[in-house]
């Protein structure tokens, strides 16, 4: 089985984790490192690179001209549509969803400065920044986990935004506190690891190491990203967790500015998971949500 990733080392991690799980079934995996064209544009903001699937265009194709089984990708990544042939065969047991604070103390939120700068890629994370505190600075930061903690070590930075499941696959130890989900709502399927799969044989053969309870989470906040239309332009959270036979579900879209914002929260069947994501997200789009997704698109489109 040939097993596409992206080359960064938190790519391959992740990649290597899925395929020791393979092979502890009996399956020989091989894996072939694909460089896409988000790893390529470095020195623009994700939103400013044109085209969805920045992270997975390119594995996407090689699969379907039959040069990849399965690639390995964090589910986030992938976006809502997927082309015909491709399934998610499997999802990981979830790591943490939650974001972090890191700088070199450690500050909290509320305990930053007055015009602190801090540095995030993403829309939604800048937008509830802003929300929390309209006096921070909002800068720009890419690059792949490493090279977003040297530039908050070379003092470009007063703080930076991070998925803590990077932190801790990678076994990094900076300083950070972590960001209430509450406040600071998850990207949809933050800290779980998704396999795909071309259709037929390798779709049967990742489906052992499919991780059901995280599948469910996953899947309830896709919804949300397909009936609001989310993109790496939009800022918006889904953020699903399962207990028992109910999966309790927050969800919210916000103004590129912050300072609007509308959610939807509640607790479904486990057993109809996806009819009640369903319903939830019909209530986020009659409360403003797709208003505000599609209100994101044109300024940042007319910028």
């Amino acid at each position: 089985m040939i097993v596409g990733s992206r080359g960064s080392p938190l790519a391959l991690r992740q990649t290597r984790t899925a395929i020791s799980l393979l092979e502890a079934r009996g399956i020989e995996a091989e894996m072939k490192v694909v460089k896409t064209k988000g790893d390529h544009v470095l020195d623009l903001p994700l939103h400013r690179v044109s085209g969805r699937g920045l992270f997975v265009k390119e594995i996407d194709d090689l699969m379907l001209a039959g040069e990849i089984d399965v690639a390995v990708h964090s589910m986030k990544d992938l976006p809502s549509k997927r082309p015909e042939g491709l399934v998610i065969g499997a999802v990981l047991p979830r790591d943490s969803p939650l974001d972090v604070l890191v700088s070199d103390d450690g500050v909290s939120i509320d305990g930053l400065e007055e015009g602190a700068v801090v540095g995030t890629c993403s829309m939604r994370r800048a937008a509830q920044l802003r929300r929390a505190r309209p006096d921070l600075v909002i800068e720009s930061l890419r690059g792949n986990l490493e090279t977003r903690l040297r530039k908050l070590e070379e003092g470009r930075y007063r703080a930076i935004v991070l998925a803590l499941a990077g932190i801790e696959r990678m076994g990094y130890s900076p300083n950070y506190a972590v960001l209430d989900p509450e406040r600071f709502v998850p990207s949809a399927n933050q800290g779980a690891i998704a396999v795909v799969a071309t259709e037929g044989w390798a779709e049967e053969l990742v489906g052992g190491i499919d991780h059901l309870p995280t599948r469910r989470e996953a899947e309830c906040e896709r919804v949300f990203l397909e009936e609001i239309g989310g993109s790496c332009v939009v800022p918006m959270a889904a953020f699903a967790r399962l207990s028992g036979d109910e999966i309790s579900v927050l969800a919210e879209v916000l103004s590129l500015d912050g300072a609007r914002s509308v959610r939807a929260e509640g607790r479904i069947s486990a057993a109809d998971h996806l009819e009640g994501a369903r319903e939830l997200s019909r209530r986020l789009v009659a409360m403003g949500g797709r208003d505000l997704a599609e209100e994101a698109v044109r300024e940042v489109g007319s910028d």
